[in-house]
């Protein structure tokens, strides 16, 4: 365990600090753009920053990392809309990003939360990898209030908005999956032979009745852990063969 948990601290190490750079290029057409990195992941998401005035800056976009050529070290970013600090009462400017613009990655990374499928798990990552966790609690009253007793992935979008939360860790059968919280993309996936006893849905968490609306998406209950989790990474995540093996491994498994 001390080598899993040493593993987890490096991970988190390397992705903890904001990346920042420039833009190298900007295609307005195709709402993409090119810095030049040593080394990104594709998935981390964060936001393109343009200059008003000396000493004056707004953020224009969300960004992610959608390609990136380890040969020239180009990392290709999609752009949309930056929605996260919406104020009717003020106005809003119409600047366009121009090469040079800033640029910041891996924001939010330092700040974590973790899907866990018990409470001696829950307390088990949360003690030994360090970062900062907001803890699940808050979580769990946001679904509540949007009435979502299985969660969808606007409802972690929400969480980001509400807590700048960065990473999403997600424990399922015995593995630890690390994910941008905004792209659902997964960074990584660390191996983590936990004992699980209890199980408690849609995750563990100290509040004891998660409400729910009286139809539509999210409003019923899961009925399983794992399945449900493994099918919402899936769908953001079609193209890993990590994932896609360790989903065939969980199924082979339950069949026996």
């Amino acid at each position: 365990m001390k080598h899993l948990f040493l593993l987890l601290f490096l991970l988190l190490g390397l992705s903890a600090s904001m990346i920042k750079t420039t833009l190298l290029s900007i295609d307005y057409d195709k709402e993409t753009a090119t810095v030049k990195l040593d080394h990104v992941d594709v998935g981390v998401s964060g936001f393109l920053v343009h200059s008003i005035a000396p000493n004056h800056t707004s953020i224009l976009k969300n960004i992610h990392v959608v390609a990136y050529n380890k040969d020239t070290k180009i990392a290709t970013l999609s752009m949309d809309d930056f929605n996260a600090l919406q104020n009717n009462a003020l106005p809003s400017g119409k600047w366009k990003a121009v090469v040079g613009d800033g640029v910041e990655l891996a924001f939010g990374y330092s700040r974590s939360m973790l899907i866990a499928p018990s409470e001696e798990i829950y307390h088990r990552i949360t003690q030994s990898v360090q970062t900062h966790w907001v803890h699940i609690d808050i979580f769990a009253t946001i679904i509540s209030y949007r009435g979502h007793p299985t969660p969808l992935k606007n409802d972690f979008d929400a969480m980001n908005v509400a807590s700048s939360v960065g990473l999403l860790f997600i424990y399922l059968d015995k593995k630890l999956y690390t994910i941008d919280i905004k792209t659902f993309v997964i960074l990584s996936i660390s191996d983590a032979p936990l004992v699980q006893d209890t199980l408690k849905l849609p995750f563990y968490s100290r509040v004891p009745k998660i409400a729910a609306n009286w139809w539509g998406e999210g409003s019923s209950e899961i009925q399983a852990y794992e399945p449900y989790y493994f099918g919402l990474l899936k769908e953001y995540n079609p193209e890993n063969k990590e994932l896609v093996e360790n989903i065939a491994k969980f199924e082979k498994g339950q069949e026996k």
